[in-house]
């Protein structure tokens, strides 16, 4: 996975609170091959009506080129399925901003390249106003945690250590393994300070 530490595209708003991730990618589609890409079925119940065809009054659908998506509360709520992230992340989205997250799937997107970026509720709630049906252009900076859109320049929370993990691609084996002389110092202390836990012979 690349890193990245800017990003500047086109933001738009889905004005919507507690977006599970069966939302965001229903059950069915789940078996798909993830080499095919998932970007398709992204939010598929929402943005086709019964016969399929895409709702073309939809933001989702008018705005196809958009990377940045600014939603209401508790977004990534529900089950812990990984491919809700695969597919924002595949039909092109790199930070979604909302007050507050699903635990998992926010840990989930940053592992894969996905910022989710908490600010305040009333915040939000007014850039999705100023939105509205249009977009707007978007300029992120995770170094100094801020986010231009809509003609303001907002600050978002995010954890250092995910910060961390966005900034040099990493998932959470690259973060153990960039700790790999700290994890052989402690061994090697513990094996002389407490040879009783090893197991004899070793």
């Amino acid at each position: 996975m690349t890193g990245w530490t800017t990003h500047k595209g086109r933001a738009i708003a889905l004005p919507v609170a507690n977006v599970d991730t069966d939302q965001i990618l229903p059950a069915r589609f789940m078996s798909v091959p993830r080499v095919q890409g998932y970007g398709d079925y992204l939010f598929h119940d929402m943005r086709r009506n019964e016969a399929g065809e895409l709702r073309p009054e939809l933001n989702l659908n008018r705005y196809p080129a958009a990377s940045v998506l600014v939603a209401r509360r508790n977004f990534g709520t529900g089950s812990s399925r990984e491919a809700a992230v695969y597919a924002l992340v595949d039909a092109g989205f790199r930070a979604v901003i909302a007050p507050s997250f699903g635990d998992i799937f926010a840990a989930n997107a940053v592992n894969n390249g996905l910022l989710p970026a908490r600010i305040g509720e009333d915040q939000c709630n007014e850039l999705i106003d100023q939105l509205g049906d249009g977009d707007a252009a978007a300029a992120i900076d995770l170094l100094s945690g801020t986010i231009d859109v809509a003609g303001q320049q907002i600050g978002f929370d995010l954890d250092p250590v995910w910060a961390r993990k966005l900034v040099n691609g990493w998932d959470d084996i690259d973060l153990t393994r960039a700790e790999g002389d700290r994890i052989s110092e402690f061994r090697d202390l513990r094996r002389k300070t407490a040879a009783w836990t090893w197991p004899a012979g070793s």
